[in-house]
């Protein structure tokens, strides 16, 4: 899939069967339009929300439709592009719409919420923010189980996690912080040494723990990539694979993201490929 936004991971790749490629677009154009509201342009924290709520509204009107053959209408333009191809994925695959507003009150906690007091509050974020993901995904395919879920959700958890350590200078800029503060207080690091750009031995330490900590949950939910044959098991392991592949990037710069912000290009693909096949 063209997308307008850099992706570190896939989306909507030809790996994907055809039958649920539109699908998983519908899903990400979603899931990215509700992430520009609260993200981008120059909208007030007061109209962001507005925003999300209307969505939230639309998203409600799907599951009172869902016995209904015909898409509804929605008041909203914008929100009618994306959610009349969404109500329609969602009435095919009866996908839950919990997991849509989910979502949702993660884009208006961004709104609301720029710093997490511990790693139990921001876990609790990605469980909203992330893990809706990967257990729509897994329900496109049919693959859906308690443990699937709970394997996917630590995959999903750290591929967030991942991306808030690459992303700490560009969160910065938005006044956000995805650093639990006690463990910048247990690492004897403030915001001012994060504003600063400058990798200290404090902020390295930091950075090493966190790391170790996404690699933790990758290798937690890792059997499910092995567990799901076809086309569905070989792109979760590509997507494991390339968040390993972002944190050795960090760790090969000695954990300076504010130097150089890890991407993956050609030659890290065609590695992430190997190591997945």
């Amino acid at each position: 899939m063209a997308v307008d936004h850099y992706e570190n991971f896939p989306v909507a790749s030809r790996l994907m069967p055809a039958a649920i490629r539109q699908d998983v677009v519908n899903l990400y154009r979603f899931a990215r339009f509700a992430d520009d509201i609260a993200d981008e342009g120059q909208d007030t924290p007061a109209q962001r929300l507005q925003k999300l709520r209307l969505l939230h509204l639309a998203v409600n009107s799907m599951a009172l439709s869902n016995d209904s053959p015909a898409t509804p209408p929605f008041s909203d333009s914008q929100i009618d592009i994306i959610c009349r191809p969404l109500a329609a994925t969602v009435k095919r695959h009866q996908l839950p719409i919990s997991l849509l507003s989910d979502l949702l009150s993660a884009f208006e906690q961004d709104i609301q919420i720029q710093r997490y007091p511990n790693n139990q509050a921001l876990l609790d974020y990605c469980s909203r923010s992330a893990n809706p993901i990967g257990r729509l995904m897994l329900r496109l395919f049919k693959h859906h189980s308690p443990q699937g879920n709970q394997q996917s959700d630590q995959i999903c958890t750290a591929l967030q996690l991942i991306n808030f350590l690459q992303d700490i200078a560009i969160d910065l800029k938005k006044g956000r912080i995805y650093i639990p503060q006690d463990d910048m207080l247990k690492f004897g690091v403030t915001e001012a040494d994060l504003a600063s750009g400058k990798m200290s031995k404090d902020l390295q330490r930091l950075m090493q723990h966190r790391v170790e900590e996404c690699r933790n949950l990758l290798k937690s939910g890792q059997p499910l990539g092995r567990a799901l044959s076809g086309r569905i098991g070989l792109e979760l392991r590509l997507i494991i694979q390339g968040g390993q592949r972002v944190l050795e990037k960090i760790e090969s710069v000695q954990y300076d993201i504010f130097k150089q912000r890890p991407t993956l290009k050609t030659f890290d693909w065609l590695l992430i490929f190997w190591r997945a096949i």
